[in-house]
């Protein structure tokens, strides 16, 4: 089955992102090519990071023409939003999550294997660790959810019960399995499928139906599709590995407690993340990561 790599990035994330690229080059195998997914005014910012099989591609080629962005005055201009007539304003993180939808069901390859730009390969890796023959591995983590601090757990349950209203399953409301992973892979066929589902039990477009909420999870909603829609055991091959070290929240790390963390990776593990908003160093990680 033929994969393309799909990162959706901005302008802050540059350094992280370049990282992230030149790891997939020395580490990472099996790929068609690798997609890096930007606003329209961050196109030239990331041009240098195209390749022989690196494209920068422009949102406006991904959604559609109602959905623009605009300076966020209250920071001064320098956070954007997202305006539509849809519905409520959308963060960059939003708009991330319906280009790397609409990036999926345009693939002409079988499978699309997310990266987030914040990660960084440490180990070698082909991606062909996601085919199980005609299957996809596909990522769950039943009561994952149960395990969170109250306040994330109750916005996770808000993702699954508006993952559910999207896809027209009335019961159960929610669920506690997590589908959330920074390195995953999903099919382009499902995600078609699943959007077609979405049009039929809304009247509306996927992309029209995605705009109207701030409450998405993107993640969640192809989890519940095709745990509890599709019904399609050939496709996909659930299990609950997680091959990227994540540190999400807390204090920039240092040089020390970055090798330490680089250090920590489990014998599955092939990647590590370091949460852009902890604002940790990228010239940091670059040598804990062996790029230096």
């Amino acid at each position: 089955m033929q994969t393309a790599i799909v990162t959706s990035s901005y302008r802050g994330d540059l350094e992280r992102c370049r990282l992230l690229c030149e790891s997939i080059d020395r580490r990472v195998t099996g790929h068609t090519r690798h997609l890096i997914l930007v606003e329209s005014r961050d196109v030239a910012l990331f041009r240098g990071l195209a390749g022989p099989r690196r494209e920068i591609v422009d949102e406006r080629d991904l959604l559609p023409f109602w959905l623009r962005p605009f300076p966020d005055p209250l920071s001064l201009g320098r956070r954007r939003f997202w305006l539509s007539p849809m519905g409520p304003p959308l963060r960059g993180w939003h708009v991330q999550q319906l280009r790397r939808i609409a990036m999926a069901a345009a693939l002409d390859e079988t499978v699309m294997v997310s990266v987030d730009s914040d990660v960084v390969f440490l180990r070698p890796f082909d991606v062909g660790w996601f085919h199980e023959g005609e299957k996809v591995r596909f990522y769950r983590r039943p009561g994952a959810l149960a395990a969170l601090e109250p306040g994330a757990r109750e916005e996770h349950r808000k993702w699954s019960r508006k993952a559910g209203q999207l896809l027209g399953i009335d019961r159960p409301e929610e669920t506690d399995t997590g589908y959330i992973a920074t390195l995953i892979a999903w099919r382009s066929d499902t995600v078609r499928e699943m959007l077609g589902r979405i049009e039929s039990r809304t009247g509306r477009s996927w992309a029209s139906a995605l705009a109207a909420t701030r409450t998405l999870s993107e993640c969640t909603l192809y989890g519940r599709f095709v745990d509890e829609i599709e019904a399609r055991p050939d496709r996909h091959s659930p299990g609950d590995v997680n091959l990227c070290h994540m540190y999400w929240t807390g204090q920039a790390l240092g040089a020390e407690a970055l090798h330490d963390f680089a250090a920590d990776l489990e014998p599955h593990q092939v990647a590590a993340g370091i949460q852009s908003f902890t604002g940790t160093d990228p010239a940091l990680i670059r040598r804990a990561a062996g790029l230096a």
